[in-house]
């Protein structure tokens, strides 16, 4: 994390610099930006960078930070569901919204694995955790696979089904899907893994479903 003295600069410098950070970070990935590209672009001298993070990897921590808390002021809080049909309405506003974050913010994009798998993934993993039980109180999610392997499971089904939809937004090769649609193709993913009783994507009609 940040030392002391980072947190005591003005708002708008802080961003400076992390968004310097992340910009490098997002195009010569996490592994291979240059700490003294970064301070040097972000007009920070080597003397004052120490006196704002730890090295490289602290700085590192801070940007994938501040892209994980994004990702989750993306999807929003779950809130549990009134019955089945909430449930899914729920669930596809908040992937739809991660979506449209991933897509218009591509360094977020770039960043979102590494910053999922630095952190301990708790308040991530936290979220699809209250899914995934509000989805048993429902009955549509299966109960005889863990819950801590089913909350893995789902968490990186919907963010690899995110990550795909955003490359064919961006390419412009939406159409001729089998589903018609990237929120179809994420709900027959999920259909499969969480069992018999996720028979039909919302709003369509049992014998509708694929």
């Amino acid at each position: 994390m940040p030392l002391p003295r980072f947190d005591r600069l003005p708002a708008e410098r802080r961003e400076h610099i992390l968004g310097v950070a992340r910009r490098h970070f997002a195009e010569h990935g996490a592994e291979g930006a240059s700490y003294n590209k970064i301070i040097e672009a972000a007009e920070v001298s080597k003397t004052a960078a120490y006196h704002y993070f730890d090295g490289r990897e602290d700085l590192l921590t801070a940007v994938l930070d501040g892209v994980l808390d994004r990702l989750l002021d993306a999807l929003g809080p779950w809130v549990p569901a009134r019955d089945e049909e909430d449930f899914g309405a729920r669930f596809t506003a908040g992937s739809a919204a991660l979506a449209a974050h991933l897509r218009d913010h591509p360094e977020d994009l770039a960043l979102a694995d590494a910053a999922l798998g630095r952190s301990d993934g708790s308040p991530w993993l936290d979220w699809f955790g209250a899914l995934v039980t509000d989805g048993r109180r429902l009955g549509m999610i299966r109960t005889d696979v863990d819950h801590a392997l089913m909350v893995s499971a789902t968490a990186a089904v919907v963010r690899a089904a995110d990550a795909w939809a955003v490359a064919l937004m961006t390419s412009g090769s939406l159409e001729g899907l089998p589903e018609g649609d990237p929120a179809d193709q994420l709900w027959s993913l999920l259909r499969g893994l969480w069992g018999a009783a996720a028979t039909a994507v919302p709003g369509q009609e049992p014998n509708d479903a694929h």
